[in-house]
């Protein structure tokens, strides 16, 4: 079946921005008494709505979560960079493309333009705040493909994440999995995802070889 729209998550497949989060995380984490690490942190949460993050960390002091979100954004601005490949990809896709995010609009469009990716995706970036549940459920995938004129069976997400491929999967969507990240291949295995791959700028000949 054809292609008709590529849907792309943001962290993680196309910026560098989820080593950055687990990293300071992970750090605050441990300020207020857990005892977690890098790896326990990355599988617990990336990928995941800022809901669930809130809930699963639960009541926090007065100016943690402010401390946090300084370090982070502090991070993001030195450190942020495109995914190795994606930039190609993107200029060799001839489909219509969109991003769809579990992060909210503010962090989605502050990424983008660190990187230089904004006008890429100008009017067409979706995130969870747009819908009533985010990443695993399907509702932000279905709500990016309606916004944007295509039936779910024709759209493929591009995703890095366990919470992504399930949110894709549960869509009706073709999904590819990118195993070259944070999160290793064998957790993105089993969850229905159309294709592991490891090589972003190889996304268009993926895409062809589904029509």
């Amino acid at each position: 079946m054809a292609v008709d729209l590529v849907i792309f998550d943001c962290d993680g497949t196309l910026v560098d921005s989820e080593p950055i989060s687990v990293r300071v995380g992970t750090a605050a984490l441990r300020r207020l008494g857990w005892s977690i690490d890098e790896k326990e942190y990355a599988e617990r949460f990336v990928g995941c709505t800022n809901e669930f993050w809130a809930e699963q960390v639960g009541e926090t002091p007065p100016g943690w979560k402010e401390q946090l979100d300084a370090e982070y954004v502090a991070a993001i601005k030195a450190e942020l960079c495109v995914i190795e490949g994606i930039e190609e990809a993107l200029d060799r896709l001839s489909i219509p493309s969109c991003v769809a995010s579990n992060g909210r609009h503010r962090t989605i469009r502050r990424s983008l333009e660190i990187t230089g990716l904004a006008e890429r995706f100008a009017g067409r970036v979706f995130s969870a705040e747009d819908v009533a549940r985010g990443k695993p459920a399907p509702d932000l995938f279905l709500h990016a493909a309606a916004a944007m004129g295509a039936e779910p069976e024709r759209c493929v997400v591009v995703e890095d994440s366990p919470f992504g491929v399930m949110a894709a999967v549960s869509a009706g969507m073709r999904c590819l999995a990118y195993a070259g990240g944070l999160t290793p291949a064998e957790r993105l295995t089993g969850l229905g995802a159309t294709h592991l791959f490891h090589d972003p700028a190889g996304i268009p000949d993926l895409i062809a070889a589904l029509d």
